[in-house]
């Protein structure tokens, strides 16, 4: 029998712990390679009119939950239940209040843990799907992820980033399986803010460079606690080449509100690939520094993931010395994604703050995925080197879309 050891890989684990190191890796062997992915993935324009027919037809489901905020179930809540009933599946609402704390996550498991409930289906940003996530695990029942912005990559996976009530992260929760279907209607997304749509342009663009550092690093391991698969890196390095050919132009269509090709490639480069490689091919520096800078309260207060994200990956890149780097920051500021400390709110000179950002960083495991040592200097080095970097690019290629996004 294999000797079961616990991989958190510096994650603080909630209660209901469930440990996929520990079910996938022995202390007396090689981790095997794993990748992990939703059941079902299906993206479109018009789709949510085809849910019930969907769940109908790859489900056994006779009551479900539609959980969202409350203007999430006035609108795309309303049309979901629509399509359910064509189906005679029942609907029972559950209404998110902003935030995916233990509080929140308690307070829906007792509302519903007596409606004899067959699925949940979440329908919003990342913060609803990884409380629905939550609930369901809990309850025992499948989850439907129905995100309504392609601002993370959070829809995919078979984990939640769970929150402290005022919103810093405060710990992961895993589960056994990813959900059981993701359902990605394009006219809903395309109808939300660029700034959001951008940023997931941000998160996304990490997944290829965190995973090559993985896929190369035998001494990194992905967020399951094992070796990346080469089907993962390839999802992420194709997601990082459809950013780079259809980013801008989708960028643009989404401020226009047209629905397109380019639209269509990058919510599935910004949602699925990322979603899986991010999972399955592992994270390093560029994700250590994004979960450290909600640190800093501003910064918490006013940026997005994504955005924060795509710091994380331009310090990741100064730190290899990549070729990359300068393609990446010229294309971050031509879609509006943060490229220096000021387009960020982030003061290098408080030396309170850079402290704070440097220590959270180096706290995370996965930061020291990458092949060389990561120590306080070669990190601020890596910052100061990626921020000098953004400031040339920035006067070169200028702030129009960043402007724009923060208006």
């Amino acid at each position: 029998m294999c000797e079961k050891i616990n991989l958190t890989y510096g994650y603080s684990m909630t209660d209901n712990d469930f440990n996929p190191g520990k079910v996938l890796t022995s202390a007396d062997q090689v981790p095997p390679r794993v990748l992990s992915a939703p059941q079902k993935y299906i993206q479109g324009a018009g789709v949510l009119n085809c849910i019930g027919q969907y769940i109908n037809g790859l489900m056994r489901v006779d009551r479900a939950a539609i959980f969202a905020s409350r203007r999430g179930l006035t609108t795309q809540g309303a049309q979901i239940a629509e399509s359910l009933q064509e189906y005679s599946i029942d609907v029972v609402n559950a209404q998110f209040n902003g935030e995916c704390s233990q509080a929140e996550i308690a307070m829906h498991y007792d509302a519903l843990a007596d409606q004899q409930l067959d699925c949940l289906i979440a329908v919003g940003g990342g913060k609803v799907a990884d409380a629905g996530k939550c609930i369901a695990h809990r309850l025992n029942i499948s989850v439907i992820v129905v995100p309504t912005l392609a601002s993370t990559d959070a829809p995919c996976s078979a984990l939640s980033v769970v929150y402290k009530p005022e919103g810093t992260a405060e710990s992961v929760e895993f589960f056994p399986q990813n959900p059981a279907m993701v359902v990605v209607d394009t006219d809903v997304i395309v109808s939300a803010a660029e700034r959001y749509f951008v940023a997931g342009i941000g998160d996304a663009m990490a997944t290829w460079y965190e995973a090559k550092v993985c896929l190369d690093n035998p001494s990194a391991r992905n967020s399951l606690g094992a070796l990346p698969t080469l089907a993962s890196c390839a999802m992420g390095e194709m997601c990082a080449q459809t950013l780079f050919e259809y980013g801008e132009v989708a960028a643009a269509s989404v401020l226009l509100n047209q629905n397109n090709t380019a639209v269509d490639k990058v919510i599935e480069a910004n949602t699925l690939l990322s979603g899986i490689g991010f999972e399955s091919g592992g994270l390093a520096l560029a994700h250590a520094i994004a979960l450290a800078y909600p640190e800093i309260e501003f910064i918490h207060d006013h940026y997005l993931h994504g955005e924060m994200v795509a710091m994380g990956t331009l310090a990741q890149l100064a730190m290899e010395d990549s070729d990359d780097a300068e393609r990446v920051t010229r294309f971050f500021a031509r879609v509006g994604l943060p490229v220096h400390f000021a387009q960020i709110s982030f003061e290098p000179d408080n030396l309170e703050a850079m402290n704070k950002l440097i220590e959270a960083t180096l706290a995370r495991p996965i930061a020291h995925n990458m092949p060389m040592p990561v120590t306080k200097d070669s990190l601020t080095e890596a910052l100061f080197k990626a921020h000098e970097l953004g400031l040339k690019i920035a006067a070169d290629e200028g702030n129009e879309a960043y402007t724009r996004l923060h208006a």
